[in-house]
């Protein structure tokens, strides 16, 4: 199990970024929550399965919305949380 917080900078806000996010985290199996920051960014926590999280961290890393891109992606590992879903929350 890997858990992770990610914080995404580039064009990621306003192009579909975060429901996107959640739709390849429920494809994946993935759990957790992804949200705008004020200044721009876009932050995601993260759990699941060591093989699946690196292809969902691939798939962040290349902007999962084909009108965004990715400058500057930054991950830290996390202690394992409590989720039993993938949200879009408001911080």
């Amino acid at each position: 199990m890997k858990s992770v917080r990610m914080n995404v900078i580039g064009r990621v806000q306003g192009v579909g970024f975060r429901y996107l996010t959640k739709m390849e985290a429920d494809q994946l199996g993935v759990v957790g929550r992804v949200w705008n920051e004020a200044d721009g960014s876009v932050s995601i926590e993260a759990q699941g399965e060591t093989a699946v999280m690196e292809k969902f961290i691939t798939i962040i890393k290349n902007s999962p919305s084909p009108a965004g891109k990715v400058s500057q992606l930054t991950i830290e590992d996390i202690p394992p949380f409590k989720a039993t879903n993938f949200q879009v929350t408001y911080a």
